[in-house]
Formats: structure tokens, C-alpha cells, sequence
């Protein structure tokens, strides 16, 4: 594990960049603030590497406003409706900062925070490290200390592990997703419309006209939102509610079991991206509000769909829903997940 300066906030606060490799040259970089994930280089299916996630190479841009590049997303990611819930009969107001809604966190939620990063040794020798933050109570509005700790791992195979556990001095709600763009033919090489989605999920979240997910599921049967078998992506997006993408529930045999939720393979680079979770929901976003403003690494601009977010996430308005996955952290009761995507080439 390497780790470098990455630069300093307005503050003088430093942030630092990590690069987690492997030996057959997959590398992963991420910078203490945000947890965020500035590079993902993966072969394929001639042995070539290259980086597949969207982003930046320079801290100054990820001080800017861009669409949660790489981030660990939370105290709750997804769309809070009203930015409101009610816990042990208190009501809460939070920021709306998505139309009527609260969106990943707030106006500064966990991708704007600076995570302080510990190497961790595992049995199998795979370079890892953990991310770990106290948010204090009422921080964006939500009631208790919680402490973080999210561990990215990068495995030979390779496989990107990440591991997040939550405790609280009070009962509050969490649900942290990992939110990088996925571009499995290489980060600023066109749009992902080639790619092939197939999603292990039958129904989906009814939302609003504010994609605020209702506290009803539907069937995918016979609609543009259907991926229970590969469909490729620009077949289907302009069908797709605001060509966005839907919140889907996912089957869990029982509660902490990890299940397949989504396999994403580009034919032109023969790279497959498989993801498997233990959280119960999965949010397509199809980068639908990229629109050539923001310049990546490779000097192009990210033009609409230059990337592709599978986000392993809970119910964001679970607290009220708690038959859709339980969001509630308690007192000496930690909150523990597990996500992999895997990569493999054909």
C-alpha cells in the first residue's frame, strides 16, 4: 500500500491518496476525503489495464460540485422523501438538497468528510485499508455519535471488497452506498450504451415525479426496467423513467447473506463487472445528469451516460419501512455490510 499527498482543503486540512495493488497490475487509488475512489485499473480480455471508473486526478475538482465521483455516500444515501423521518416519536427535518428531498447525506454528508485511513493486514495478503470517521450528533440533522469504519480490500483476483460497519450511541439511521461510475471499455472512452446490464432483481420501488421512492415495490415484468436477463444499455435507457434508473429490491434468503445483484460485461473490452451484497437494494443510475461540463482524468469531457453507478444501498426511507431492510443502528448493536465487485475478462 502506497500512500502520497494529495493536496489540502481551504482549511490547511492535508488529504492523502492510497493506492491499494495487485500483482497482476490491478490498482485501485482513493483519497482520505470522501473515502473516494479516484482510480479502479482492471485488465482486459488481451491483459491490458485500464482505469474504469470516472473521475479526477487533481483535488481542486473534487472541491468543486460534481456528482459523488467515486464517494462513500451517507449517514443514508438515496432520496429521503421530504427530507423527513419520525424515530422514537421525534420528527427530524434534514436539508432537502434534491428538490423535496434529501439526497445521500445532506449539503455535506460523508463524501465531503475527511476519513482518517489505517493499512489492515489480512490472512491473504491482499492490500487493504480502513477508513474510519465519527460523525457527531445532529451532524446534517441526524441524532446520534456514529462512528464509521469502511475497509476497501483489492484482491488478486481482482476483486474490490468493501466492508462497513457502523455504531451508535443512539438509535439513527445509516445506510452508506459506495458510488463510483463504471466504464468498462475505460474512463473517458465514449458512453456505457454498449454495455450489458443484468440485474438479480424482479421488482422495483415505485417513485414519484422527484424519483422519491415510494414505500410500494412493483414488478419489472414486461417494462423498460426489466435486466432479469442482459439487455444492453442503450436499448433500454431512453425507455427508463428520465432515462434515470430505478431502486431495486433485492432477494435475501436471510438477514447478513450475500446475493448476487448485478452483472455488467462490455463486448468490446471483454471486461465483466459482477457485484454481489449483503444490503437489501440496488440503484441503477445511468450518469444521466452528466452533460460534458466536467472533464476527467483523460483530459475529455464525462458526456451524458460516460458511466454507469450499481449502488448496494438500503431502503432510504426504511425507518418507516422497516419490512423493505432495517436502516436503524442501535446502542452496542453495530451495523455491518459487505459488497464485492468482481472483474473478470472473456
Amino acid at each position: 500500500m502506497q500512500i502520497h499527498p494529495f493536496g489540502n482543503l481551504p482549511t490547511g486540512e492535508p488529504v492523502h491518496a492510497i493506492t491499494l495493488e495487485t500483482k497482476n497490475g490491478a490498482s485501485l487509488r482513493l483519497i482520505t476525503l470522501g473515502g473516494i475512489v479516484t482510480s479502479l485499473c482492471v485488465a482486459d480480455s488481451k491483459g491490458q489495464i485500464a482505469d474504469v471508473v470516472l473521475g479526477f486526478d487533481n483535488l481542486g475538482d473534487y472541491l468543486t460540485p460534481h456528482p459523488y465521483f467515486g464517494a462513500i455516500a451517507g449517514r443514508v444515501a438515496g432520496r429521503i422523501p421530504g427530507g423527513k423521518f419520525t424515530l422514537n416519536g421525534k420528527s427530524y427535518q434534514l436539508a432537502q438538497n434534491d428538490g423535496p428531498n434529501h439526497l445521500h447525506g445532506g449539503l455535506r454528508g460523508l463524501d465531503k468528510r475527511i476519513w482518517k485511513a489505517t493499512p489492515v493486514t489480512r490472512p491473504d495478503g491482499a492490500d487493504s485499508v480502513c477508513l474510519v470517521y465519527r460523525s457527531p450528533d445532529g451532524e446534517e440533522g441526524y441524532p446520534g455519535t456514529v462512528d464509521f469504519a469502511v475497509t476497501y480490500t483489492l484482491t488478486e483476483d481482482p476483486v474490490f471488497i468493501i466492508e462497513s460497519k457502523a455504531s451508535s450511541d443512539r438509535v439513527t439511521p445509516v445506510s452508506l452506498t459506495h458510488h463510483s461510475y463504471f466504464n468498462l471499455a475505460r474512463e473517458g472512452n465514449g458512453d456505457i450504451h454498449n454495455h450489458e446490464l443484468t440485474l438479480f432483481s424482479d421488482q422495483v420501488f415505485a417513485v414519484d415525479e422527484f424519483l422519491t421512492p415510494l414505500d410500494r415495490v412493483e414488478s419489472v415484468g414486461g417494462r423498460p426496467c426489466d435486466f432479469t436477463s442482459p439487455r444492453r444499455l442503450s436499448d433500454v435507457i431512453p425507455q427508463l423513467f428520465q432515462n434515470h434508473g430505478d431502486l431495486y429490491l433485492l432477494k435475501h434468503p436471510s438477514a447478513g447473506c450475500m446475493v448476487p445483484a448485478a452483472k455488467l460485461a462490455d463486448p468490446v473490452s471483454g471486461r465483466i463487472l459482477t457485484v454481489s451484497t449483503t444490503e437489501s437494494c440496488l440503484q441503477l443510475y445511468t450518469g444521466a445528469s452528466l452533460d460534458g461540463t466536467l472533464t476527467g482524468k483523460s483530459g475529455r469531457p464525462y458526456q451524458r451516460h460516460a458511466g454507469v453507478c450499481l449502488e448496494c444501498e438500503s431502503f432510504p426511507a426504511g425507518v418507516n419501512s422497516p419490512e423493505f431492510g432495517n436502516i436503524l443502528v442501535e446502542p452496542n448493536r453495530p451495523m455491518r455490510h459487505l459488497t464485492h465487485y468482481a472483474f473478470s475478462a472473456h
